[in-house]
């Protein structure tokens, strides 16, 4: 039996990792000298919770995106972290977390209700998490928004994936307090 505290540990340690590197990425070089506090909960929509980082030096905002963590329904040891985040020029992306071990040349799949949404490849591997990054549309904003359940799959092995469900209860009200 898995160890459920220390995976629960690694999942918030994977998360406020990975959320210091988003910014640190979308801030640019003078954030990354800066060891900058770990982002604030700000608010909290059905399944989703609105994150906050405190601005970067000379910066007006903070940084900030809708964020979920789960973990494999059949599998505690296998879980995700997504972020969707707004940039100012209008810019939607979704990231995606997975866990080390996984097959990167498969991708991250995607399918909301039911229907096959697509691919995306995996762009990097620190040495905490994965991650697949993609542009967002509009027309997968509106299933994100319309939607119930959102199922991410990953594979470990060639032959089989493992579809791990999130919550789409509360995204649109999530999207509304980014804007």
């Amino acid at each position: 039996m898995p160890d459920i505290i220390g995976l629960r540990a690694w999942f918030r340690r994977a998360f406020h990792i990975a959320f210091l590197v988003l910014a640190a990425t979308l801030a640019g070089p003078a954030a990354q000298a800066v060891d900058a506090p770990e982002g604030t909960v700000k608010a909290q929509h059905g399944d989703w919770q609105v994150v906050c980082k405190d601005p970067p030096p000379g910066a007006k905002s903070g940084v900030c995106a809708l964020v979920q963590s789960v973990t494999a329904e059949d599998r505690n040891n296998i879980g995700l972290t997504v972020y969707f985040q707004k940039f100012s020029n209008g810019t939607r992306v979704l990231r995606v977390f997975a866990p080390l071990g996984v097959l990167l040349p498969p991708g991250l799949g995607l399918k909301i209700d039911d229907k096959d949404v697509g691919h995306a490849p995996f762009l990097r591997c620190h040495n905490f998490a994965c991650y697949a990054q993609v542009v967002v549309e509009d027309s997968l904003i509106e299933q994100l928004k319309t939607g119930k359940t959102a199922i991410f799959i990953i594979f470990q092995t060639e032959e089989a994936g493992i579809g791990i469900p999130i919550s789409l209860k509360g995204f649109a009200e999530a999207l509304g307090a980014l804007e």
